[in-house]
Order: structure tokens, then C-alpha cells, then sequence
């Protein structure tokens, strides 16, 4: 009944994961160098507090005997559990302010303890936050300020493979299990589920399912939503199960009323997911381009050859050159293909053609294609740097120092795309300049790509004043938010709504949907005690 395990140890209070996973102390003060040199001020990384020195309120709800090995009020348990992976909330960690944490942590493993969990919490009147590896980025965990008492759910209980169809190739898999320990479970079988989102080392299958998590696979399979065959959930009203099937065209799915409903509907405890034989024969290629529309068009024309491959991104002028080391004013498009059965050179030559007609530039020799023999491709060059900068975040490495950085994404269709884009840079630049001075820096790549429009990914960084972050952050995703829902383009594509987003979504909603949402919500947690002002108010 705690969130040690001998793996991986203690979660982590002030980063993504485990306390093994924070960034040392090394590399930190290597970036505060490295931002020192560019603000031209030296600035330290701010001390960790430990977690005996943080000031706590006193836990408010009494956990009884009964469920006394499976409900902890330990202070450490409740530390971990108070933000998700945001930076402002990493801040506020690593600066030891922990106004709201939940009054206790439940660590349910089976069925029954779960059961029994959600029924004290509805008889008591308290919140309950489903929590999985708490990566959310949109304030998707956190205790309301007005909540009497709340609960905090951790699922890592919930972590195995209960079963495997190795003809239909799905699996059942439990909500808590890590996105390695599933690869691990799954490797020396052959099979893998192959959704790969950027938090994977420490994010779950359940919250990919709850907060419809974007992979790395930039066309076809982009969202958990195109594996799930079918899902269990357990409300207060009782366990939800639909049927596992390949496909169904019986009214409206119930598949898709759980997944994205981020913890307000019930606890996802297991699905049955569609897996894949393990790829063998990869491709990949980096194409330059000397104008982002020229690159943009290029991804726009291979997308819609419906060749599919599964890594298909470009990097706007500003990104390639900080993330790859292009030359300044070249976009790289990065393309890649794989397969468990056959050669992918054939589609890759299709590809790198469809490119080439739009002005892109690549020698033969930089088209990398693997047969089966274990060459190595895209750990190379311009894709190989682009690679290595992507996997290797660390969150938590910056925080204190000074520098504000933030993404914000979208998803906006091709006939508006080139106005999108610049309606977009336009504004934000304007408040990026208001917020942080005009050293700042504001990029773009594609995540994903499909035939009816991309999905773009925006990235700022800039100096800000240490206490000031907060201001100037709400500033810049205020505008952002807005020039988004103007230009026609969604306010999330993979990050989820959770409480930041909610206020944007609302513009985006169809009308009197926010009436179809509650209904649903009162039909499954009849007392509104899951996740309190996500998604909807």
C-alpha cells in the first residue's frame, strides 16, 4: 500500500515518474549554463525541498479499518499525488507549495478493493481523481480548491496482461500497467501494441484510453482510440463492459462514450487493445525543403497517396534548426516506414519522389532502408539529432531557472491550413513579445498528418521573471487558445481537455452537447464525484 515498488521505487513529487527518473543534479546545473549563457544572467537551479519539510494540511477524512491496507494518508503518498507532469505544476512542486493535495491514496489491486474503494468514497461525500501515471498536462489530477475531501486513485495495482489473442493478435490488458511493462510483456512473443506517446516511460494504458493519447505514428494508427476493441469501467453506478468485437455498427459506441472522458464517467480497469506483429524492415529518409509551405505541401501530397507510413512529420525552419541542425531556413521532413513482412524501400522510393516534385532535397544514400538485417535507420544525421532531442525529454531539467517553454497543439483541415498557420504565429508571437521580450522563440512540426488535414504542433520558449511564470504562461495560452478556436482548428488533438482546456472547448462544442455530457455524467456518478470540473463544470 504504497507507491514504492522495487522496479522503480518512489514516485517522483516534482517530475515525470519515479525518483529515478529525475534529472540529476548534473544536469541541471548544465542547464542553467546553458540557460545563463543565453539570458546573459547567471541563475542556479532552485534547492528540491526534501519531502519532510514540506508544509501539509492535515489530511480531512477518516479511512476505515477495513480498508486500512488498502487507503494510506501518509504525507509522502499524498505529496506524489497532488499535480500532474504541467511545468507550472512541476514548479510549484519544486518550490514546495502544496495547497491542495488529496487527503488520501487508494491502492486498489484487485476487482473487489476497487469496488469497495468507490463505495466509501460515494457514501463520504469525497472526490474522486482516477490516477494512473500522472502525466496529465492539462491540469487532468488535480484536487479542486472547493473540494471538502478527496481521494486520490492510483491504479498500479491494475498492472498485468491478463490475456493474449495471438490469432486475433489483441490482448487484455489491465489500465495501470506502464507503457514499458507492457512492451516487456509483450516482446518475447513478438507482438506489440506499437503507441508510443512521448510520456510512454511513465504514463499508462488506462490514461492513454481515458485522455485519447496520440502515438508516434504519424498517419493511420494515431489515436489509443484505433486499438481499443473493446473496455471495462467501473462507476459508482456499477462495472461497464462492452463487448469485445473487431467492429460494430449497432448505434452509437460505447468504446467511444469512455474514451477521452478522462476520469469523469468511471475508472477504465482493463482493455482488450489490437496488437501487431513486431516490425522488422524499416525505411527512413530526411528531406529538405528551403520553404515551410514547399515542405507542408510535400506532406500534404504523400499523405494523400494513402501510403501510410508511420512516421511522416515536418519541422518548420525555426525547429529543424534548433532540434536537427539544419541550416538555417530549411524545413525537414522526416519520413519513415516499417513492417513485420515486407520491404518497405518500395514505398519509401514512392515517397521520397512524391517529395522531390515538391522542391524537397535528399542524396539517395540518405534513404536508409533495413531488410531484415538490423542497419540501423534514423539514428543518423538531421533525423538521428531530430530523434535524440525528441526522446530525450526530461521534464523538470529548466524548472526555476528562468526560461518559460510550452507547446500547444491542434488539428485544422488542408483548404485551411496556410491561413491557420499564420493567423496562429501572428497573434501568439505578438503575446509571446508582450510576455517574455523579444528573446524568444516560437516553432512548429506536424505530429500527424492525415488525408483531410495535419495536426500542428506548436513549441515557445523565452526568459521570464523567476515568480512571474504563471502570469506570463496564462497570457500566451489565453491568446493561443483563442487564435486556435478562431482559426477554425480544435483545441486539443492528443493532450486532452482536462481543466485547462475546458473554457476553449466550450466554443468548440456543438450546441447544448455540454447537456448530453452531463446527463451522462449523472447517469454514471449520480453524486459528481469523479473528477469534478474536467471536461464540463
Amino acid at each position: 500500500m504504497s507507491n514504492n515498488d522495487q522496479s522503480r521505487g518512489r514516485r517522483s513529487f516534482w517530475t515525470w515518474g519515479h525518483e529515478i527518473d529525475e534529472p540529476s543534479e548534473q544536469v541541471r546545473q548544465q542547464a542553467a549554463k546553458v540557460v545563463s549563457d543565453r539570458i546573459g544572467v547567471e541563475v542556479l537551479p532552485p534547492t528540491i525541498p526534501f519531502v519532510d519539510e514540506i508544509e501539509l494540511r492535515n489530511s480531512r477524512i477518516s479511512v476505515p479499518h477495513a480498508l486500512a491496507e488498502v487507503v494510506s494518508t501518509d504525507r509522502t503518498d499524498r505529496i506524489t499525488h497532488t499535480y500532474g507532469g504541467h511545468s507550472l505544476e512541476l514548479l510549484e512542486a519544486i518550490r514546495g507549495n502544496f495547497p491542495h493535495p488529496p487527503d488520501a491514496v487508494a491502492y486498489p489491486k484487485t476487482d473487489t478493493e476497487l469496488e469497495k474503494v468507490l463505495s466509501w468514497c460515494d457514501s463520504e461525500q469525497a472526490t474522486m481523481i482516477p490516477y494512473g501515471g500522472g502525466t496529465s498536462v492539462v491540469w487532468g489530477l488535480n484536487v479542486p480548491e472547493d473540494c471538502e475531501r478527496a481521494v486520490s486513485i492510483d491504479l498500479d495495482g491494475f498492472n498485468s496482461v491478463l490475456e493474449i489473442d495471438d490469432i486475433s493478435r489483441s490482448a487484455r490488458i489491465q489500465g495501470g500497467i506502464l507503457g514499458p511493462d507492457l512492451e516487456a510483456h509483450l516482446r518475447p512473443i513478438g507482438l506489440t501494441l506499437r503507441h508510443f506517446p512521448q510520456s510512454f516511460p511513465w504514463s499508462t494504458v488506462g490514461g492513454w484510453i481515458a485522455t485519447r493519447s496520440g502515438g508516434h505514428y504519424a498517419t493511420n494508427h494515431t489515436h489509443i482510440d484505433d486499438f481499443v476493441e473493446s473496455l471495462r469501467m467501473l462507476s459508482p453506478r456499477g462495472w461497464f463492459e462492452s463487448r469485445r468485437l473487431p467492429g460494430s455498427g449497432a448505434g452509437p459506441s460505447p468504446d467511444r462514450l469512455l474514451i477521452g472522458s478522462e476520469g469523469t464517467l468511471g475508472i477504465i480497469t482493463e482493455a482488450w487493445l489490437r496488437l501487431q506483429k513486431r516490425p522488422k524492415f524499416r525505411a527512413t529518409a530526411g528531406v529538405l525543403f528551403n520553404s515551410w509551405r514547399e515542405g507542408t505541401d510535400a506532406v500534404r501530397a504523400i499523405v494523400q497517396t494513402k501510403l501510410f507510413p508511420a512516421n511522416l512529420r515536418i519541422l518548420d525552419p525555426v525547429e529543424a534548426h534548433a532540434a536537427a541542425g539544419t541550416n538555417q531556413g530549411q524545413a525537414l521532413l522526416i519520413i519513415g516506414f516499417e513492417s513485420s513482412e515486407l520491404s518497405q524501400a518500395f514505398l519509401m522510393n514512392q515517397a521520397v519522389t512524391v517529395a522531390r516534385d515538391h522542391g524537397g532535397v535528399i542524396d539517395d544514400e540518405d534513404i536508409l532502408v533495413d531488410d531484415g538485417t538490423g542497419i540501423e535507420t534514423g539514428r543518423t544525421g538531421a533525423v538521428g539529432r531530430w530523434r535524440k532531442s525528441f526522446i530525450g525529454v526530461n521534464a523538470g531539467t529548466q524548472l526555476g531557472l528562468g526560461i518559460l517553454s510550452d507547446t500547444f497543439e491542434t488539428a485544422i483541415t488542408w483548404d485551411k491550413w496556410l491561413q491557420f498557420d499564420a493567423y496562429v504565429r501572428s497573434k501568439v508571437q505578438l503575446a509571446l513579445d508582450e510576455a517574455l521580450g523579444p528573446k524568444n522563440s516560437l516553432s512548429c512540426r506536424f505530429t500527424h498528418v492525415y488525408p483531410d488535414g495535419p495536426a500542428p504542433y506548436y513549441s515557445y520558449s523565452g526568459p521570464v521573471r523567476i515568480g512571474r511564470e504563471f502570469e506570463a504562461w496564462q497570457h500566451i495560452k489565453e491568446t493561443a487558445s483563442h487564435a486556435v478556436i478562431e482559426a477554425g482548428g480544435t483545441i486539443t488533438h492528443h493532450h486532452a481537455v482536462g481543466r485547462m482546456h475546458k473554457t476553449a472547448w466550450a466554443m468548440q462544442r456543438p450546441s447544448y452537447y455540454d447537456e448530453v455530457l452531463k446527463s451522462v455524467k449523472s447517469t454514471f456518478d449520480p453524486n459528481h464525484l469523479l473528477n469534478p470540473g474536467v471536461l464540463i463544470d
